[in-house]
């Protein structure tokens, strides 16, 4: 990362997130000043200790002095202890509002926007780089604070006790610089890797935990091992990397030091043989010079500091930046809503991965409080047909029309708002059985939420386990059967008690016992509701309205179901391969 960006991102944090609260920091630079004083005054007292105490042996003095050093360190420690309490809050204040904006983006964002980055990724991003941009503003911002001023006050207090031996100890301060420029440069590099290799890593443990069922069946354990074990050692020698980059400051800086302290005390023993300076100014000067060497060796690391952090916060704001192409407009009117007649007009979409279009210039009507159906083998565009209604992704072309309004020119709220989703793939929380069916309703009522049971069969399995309502399901239902699971994603259906369901293959994965109290419970959720099934068994599709045959993402036939098996030889073959199963 180049000096130039780097100084734009940290333009960017002050601006946006850390100005709020300048106040503070100018709490935290008061106390860098009273920091620095402190210090100072520590190297000064030097002076009159051993020109009062041991040369003059002045017994006032012998209390005085070190009581006013005692006093120097208690103000010293006090003001650094509240200088870091102020920047440690305001550094958390600021990650939080970071991930706050990051969260807002991705629920904000659309399906295809989401999918396009692993999920390993976004949380590298929430939990490696928010803390390096932390470390920035909190660690960052007081040392430059702190060891600026602690610098120049003790620089001062050398030019008062001798500017000849300052000039001489001031010689090897741009080497320093230097040093310090070139290992922050490095610093960037090997932190981006490391962050890098910290995402990879994540998401491989996010798949290994996702598909610890598959990597079993499939004997895969060691292949994953090795895997993990390849992307641990990268993880782990850029974590060494910059560790010994971090510490490479550290030899450099002490060689400076030792030579810089071996010609100060030669050129010192020869400006106090020739009476330039005394015995107790020297002593207070090299008191000066060596509190000087602490901040100098902070300040290198800050450098490194700030690339590291302006490395990380670019990806934060990658994230944060980053276009909601499917938003909510207040302008727009609300969904009314009359037969919830659904339409699509020469729509086509294509997926960012895709080389073909899902589905091309499709025409279908969808009758409102009828169920429809759509078949097809798999690739046909069925889900892709499924998910443009509630606008999950927008299509590149044509219009979609509900009771004659056009869904991309109606509040996206409201739209979704009048949809039900039942999937084959359900998603439940690590919640309670009563808080994931309340996820449609949040203010129902236990009566509500008994009752939407009731009507997917979910009641009579719920209360037999030991917590009922309240039992604990597990990561995504883990604790529950298939069609356990498939009912209370039902319940959840009901309770929302929408106009337009879309049911995705829900009852494909089903054993039969399950499948037909999963049916049940689905005739009563599209009971007078309008509703388009993605059908894969027959129960499914007899009981359609309308039925919908696609291929290669186009409508080849509709109709129902005697008079498919007429018209289409594709719906034809469908059919007798779903008999011969």
């Amino acid at each position: 990362m180049k000096l130039k960006e780097v100084i734009t991102i940290v333009k960017r944090l002050y601006k946006e997130y850390t100005k709020k609260y300048l106040g503070k920091i100018i709490i935290a630079l008061i106390l860098s000043v009273v920091v620095a004083g402190s210090t100072s005054s520590i190297a000064w007292l030097l002076d009159p200790a051993v020109k009062k105490i041991f040369i003059d042996q002045d017994k006032t003095f012998a209390i005085f002095i070190p009581i006013l050093v005692i006093l120097a360190f208690a103000g010293k420690g006090i003001s650094l202890y509240f200088a870091r309490l102020i920047v440690i809050v305001l550094g958390n204040r600021i990650k939080q509002a970071l991930q706050n904006k990051m969260t807002n983006n991705i629920l904000l964002s659309d399906s295809q926007t989401i999918e396009s980055k692993h999920t390993g990724k976004y949380i590298s991003t929430f939990l490696y780089d928010v803390n390096m941009v932390q470390e920035l503003v909190s660690t960052g911002v007081l040392n430059i604070m702190k060891d600026s001023l602690t610098l120049i006050t003790l620089v001062c207090l050398m030019f008062y006790q001798n500017w000849k031996l300052a000039i001489f100890s001031l010689i090897m301060m741009p080497l320093a610089a230097i040093v310090a420029k070139s290992l922050g440069k490095r610093m960037g590099k090997a932190a981006t890797a490391s962050v890098i290799s910290s995402g990879n890593f994540t998401t491989l443990l996010s798949e290994i935990l996702r598909g610890s069922k598959i990597i079993k069946i499939y004997q895969r354990e060691d292949f994953e091992k090795n895997r993990s074990s390849e992307a641990i050692k990268h993880l782990t020698d850029t974590q060494i990397k910059i560790g010994k980059v971090q510490i490479r400051a550290a030899p450099i800086m002490e060689t400076l030091t030792g030579f810089m302290i071996a010609g100060f005390i030669y050129y010192a023993g020869i400006l106090i043989a020739q009476g330039e300076i005394g015995i107790n100014n020297f002593f207070s000067f090299l008191a000066a010079m060596m509190l000087a060497y602490q901040p100098v060796r902070s300040l290198a690391t800050v450098n490194m500091l700030i690339y590291q952090g302006a490395a990380a916060a670019e990806r934060v704001f990658k994230i944060i930046d980053r276009e909601i192409k499917i938003k909510d407009e207040n302008k727009f009117p609300e969904l009314k809503i009359k037969k919830s007649n659904i339409k699509f007009e020469d729509v086509s979409f294509q997926y960012q991965t895709g080389k073909e279009r899902a589905v091309k210039n499709i025409n279908i009507d969808i009758q409102g409080e009828k169920i429809t159906a759509l078949v097809g083998h798999s690739g046909a565009g069925k889900s892709t047909i499924l998910n443009l209604i509630p606008r999950f992704y927008e299509p590149q072309n044509g219009r979609i029309i509900v009771d004659d309004q056009e869904i991309n020119k109606i509040s996206l709220n409201s739209l979704r708002k009048k949809i039900s989703l039942v999937s084959q793939d359900v998603i439940l929380f690590d919640d309670s059985i009563e808080n994931n069916i309340k996820y449609a309703k949040l203010d129902a009522k236990d009566n509500e939420i008994k009752e939407a049971c009731k009507l997917a069969a979910a009641d009579e399995f719920i209360q037999k386990l030991p917590e009922k309502y309240k039992t604990i399901i597990g990561e995504n239902g883990v604790r529950l059967s298939g069609g356990q699971k498939q009912r209370i994603s039902i319940a959840r259906a009901i309770l929302k008690n929408s106009p337009i369901i879309l049911l995705d293959e829900a009852t494909s994965s089903l054993d039969s016992e399950s499948e037909e109290k999963v049916q049940n419970a689905i005739f009563n959720l599209t009971k007078n509701r309008t509703t388009l099934v993605i059908a894969h068994r027959l129960s499914t599709i007899n009981k359609a309205n309308k039925i919908i045959v696609m291929k290669e993402g186009e409508v080849l036939q509709s109709g129902t179901h005697s008079e498919l098996l007429k018209t289409s030889k594709e719906y034809e073959n469908l059919y007798k391969k779903q008999i011969m199963h």
